[in-house]
């Protein structure tokens, strides 16, 4: 996907591995580690950072692909990593098309998208492999949920950005950037019924028995928000919400006999 104007950035800045991230208030980050931890069959890191507020989730087998972090203020959410052979390319190709850098550290920076959900591009370390199914279930996916104003423009920054495969979601308000194979975390573009002031982002988990998969949440700690026909809103102890979905665990895509599921 490219044009005159702008080309697509991500596989030219270099986009290797992709980190979903636990986003969880400080205080609640001891009960979010050990929820995620038994939820996805990994084991916690050692912390990281000034104050101990990130870990990276350990599987048995494979590179790791999530990570959990304290935050200061508001209720947490999630967030996407990049991680990527070129930051510093990254980071300007990603300024170009619309992206704010909030915060410039050591090697890695953490921006902004232009409807103001955050991000962060880090150094990639190797990470070719993706952990396996977990009891039916794989969390793939960051959804990015974006105030209807700012839909479409959002839409782009992150086809740009990403230069991932484009797709439109089985139901109008979804659209599907889904990576190369091997890249462990897509990302989902909901818009939002209502208006607000900026976007915010959840977690996803595919899953091939929705029920089987909650009463699973359930016994670790989470508790039900609201069921629908193809996916169901969950809590974790940590109080962030996150949804179990009915796509395949294996390649994320939607089963093929549905033809109205989340995707």
């Amino acid at each position: 996907m490219s044009n005159d104007t702008g080309r697509a950035i991500g596989t030219e800045s270099g986009i290797r591995w992709t980190y979903a991230f636990v986003d969880r208030p400080a205080g609640l980050l001891g009960p979010a580690q050990a929820f995620w931890a038994a939820v996805t069959d990994t084991r916690v890191s050692e912390t990281r950072g000034e104050q101990g507020e990130f870990v990276t989730l350990l599987p048995g087998a494979g590179d790791a692909c999530v990570k959990v972090q304290g935050v200061d203020s508001g209720d947490g959410g999630a967030h996407l990593d990049f991680a990527v052979e070129d930051v510093d390319a990254f980071v300007g190709a990603a300024s170009a098309l619309g992206a704010t850098v909030v915060g410039a550290h050591t090697g890695w920076s953490v921006l902004r998208s232009p409807a103001g959900q955050l991000f962060c591009a880090v150094p990639w370390h190797g990470e070719t492999v993706r952990p396996a199914v977990v009891d039916g279930s794989r969390l793939d996916q960051v959804s990015i949920d974006v105030p209807p104003a700012a839909y479409a423009s959002e839409v782009a920054f992150w086809e740009r950005l990403t230069g991932w495969d484009s797709l439109t979601g089985s139901l109008p308000e979804f659209h599907v950037l889904r990576p190369p194979a091997g890249l462990p975390i897509r990302v989902l573009l909901q818009r939002l019924g209502t208006e607000r002031p900026t976007a915010s982002a959840h977690l996803d988990l595919a899953c091939a028995d929705i029920g089987a998969t909650g009463a699973r949440h359930e016994k670790s700690g989470a508790t039900v928000v609201a069921r629908h026909a193809h996916w169901t809103v969950m809590r974790d102890p940590a109080g962030g919400t996150y949804c179990l979905t009915g796509r395949d665990p294996e390649t994320g895509g939607l089963p093929k006999a549905t033809t109205a599921d989340r995707p």
